[in-house]
């Protein structure tokens, strides 16, 4: 039976309203549940309003639901959780507009559908020293993200767009997960290694395609290794196990060269005064590949979160980013081969800032500039203006 793509947002809305009604009646709060259930929707207002391709506007529309459960108490499974994760996307394409390479909206997506987004099963081992996860999960969860950059609503701040942009349909980050193997082990109290086989072929239940079972385009090979002292430093790599087609060269028939995928990175994100209510957070990233198999051969992102800026506005958030994709010579040879000419980066400039308006709504106001690799018949440098509307609930 065909679901209306806002009757998951519809729902999450009504349970944020339920959940708001509940908090301000002045029931005492319960003890933990051995199940817990968030619900989030965002609406996006995004405009092209300089530069760009054309100028106008688009609506987009992000809607998750979570459950998370506690194993031992809901079956006596020691030392297990479980995690689920719906989620439905609608609306239009702001980047249509703009033409920029590396996106402006984390919630655009290319066809919007309801979906299964992650669904796993994590287990202790080795007394709570390490934990094993297998299931559909998101590896921009666990690698290559800085938690302090999470305001920004460029995708490149995200996850690198030298990784964002390889595999036969992209990695295991949004809008689609896969099947994942991920190992995570702490080393003392603060630091931590952790590693992963994923899926190299991306798909859910509500693609079209649907889930990999089979690995057929192998996988994608990635880890981390860090500390958290004062927030988070880590370096970390990846690889794929099956050759990648080469952007650019072919053999003498015509047809493309096989390469290996790989790259590393390395991130900040550190607390530099105030608490975790006030105060400023500094988070830099810089990642590379190979360069043959992706538009994008590295690039960095940088900025800061500041947390309570504004007096009387406790719960206000400050955050600024630039973010640069450098291209590959490979996808530069090939724009050229298509006869446009093409920068040897696009660098992006963003400002946002968040509030709450109700116990349960935020806003979020929006400005980026981009300066764009290549025109493609518009003016190279675009300006897009939004506002980001939030509404969430927890029980």
């Amino acid at each position: 039976m065909a679901v209306s793509r806002f009757a998951l947002p519809a729902l999450l809305l009504s349970a944020a309203w339920t959940h708001l009604a509940a908090a301000q009646s002045g029931a005492p709060e319960s003890a933990p549940r051995a199940v817990t259930v968030e619900g989030r929707y965002v609406l996006d207002l995004m405009g092209n309003v300089a530069g760009g391709d054309k100028r106008g506007a688009r609506v987009l529309g992000n809607a998750e639901l979570t459950a998370d459960g506690d194993l031992d108490r809901l079956a006596g499974w020691r030392g297990a959780r479980a995690h689920l994760h719906l989620l439905g996307n609608h609306g239009g394409a702001i980047n249509t507009l703009a033409g920029t390479l590396q996106g402006v909206d984390n919630i655009e997506v290319a066809k919007g559908r309801a979906k299964l987004y992650e669904a796993w099963v994590e287990q202790d081992i080795a007394g709570g020293r390490a934990a094993l996860l297998v299931g559909l999960s998101d590896l921009n969860v666990d690698f290559y993200q800085n938690d302090s950059a999470g305001l920004l609503v460029a995708p490149a701040f995200g996850i690198g767009s030298e990784l964002a942009a390889t595999g036969p349909n992209g990695p295991s980050i949004f809008p689609s997960t896969a099947l994942t193997l991920r190992l995570n082990v702490a080393i003392a109290s603060l630091g931590y290694v952790r590693a992963a086989v994923v899926n190299a072929r991306a798909g859910v239940l509500g693609d079209a395609a649907g889930i990999d079972f089979g690995m057929h385009d192998g996988a994608l090979l990635i880890a981390e290794a860090g500390t958290r002292t004062n927030g988070k430093l880590a370096i970390g790599g990846w690889r794929y196990t099956r050759h990648q087609d080469d952007m650019a060269a072919c053999d003498g028939s015509g047809v493309p060269l096989r390469r290996t995928a790989t790259g590393a990175y390395v991130l900040i994100d550190q607390h530099l005064s105030g608490d975790e209510h006030h105060g400023i957070d500094l988070f830099f990233r810089a990642g590379v590949s190979e360069g043959r198999t992706t538009p994008f051969r590295g690039g960095f992102q940088l900025g800061l979160l500041a947390n309570g800026l504004v007096p009387g506005r406790p719960d206000g958030q400050l955050s600024v980013g630039l973010a640069q994709g450098r291209l590959s010579n490979a996808f530069r040879r090939m724009l050229r081969d298509s006869g446009e000419s093409a920068d040897a980066a696009e660098t992006g400039v963003e400002l946002t800032y968040q509030d709450k308006v109700a116990p349960f709504l935020s806003v979020q106001p929006d400005a980026q500039y981009i300066r764009r690799a290549f025109a493609d018949g518009g003016r190279k440098s675009t300006l897009v203006a939004g506002l980001r509307l939030i509404a969430a609930f927890s029980r």
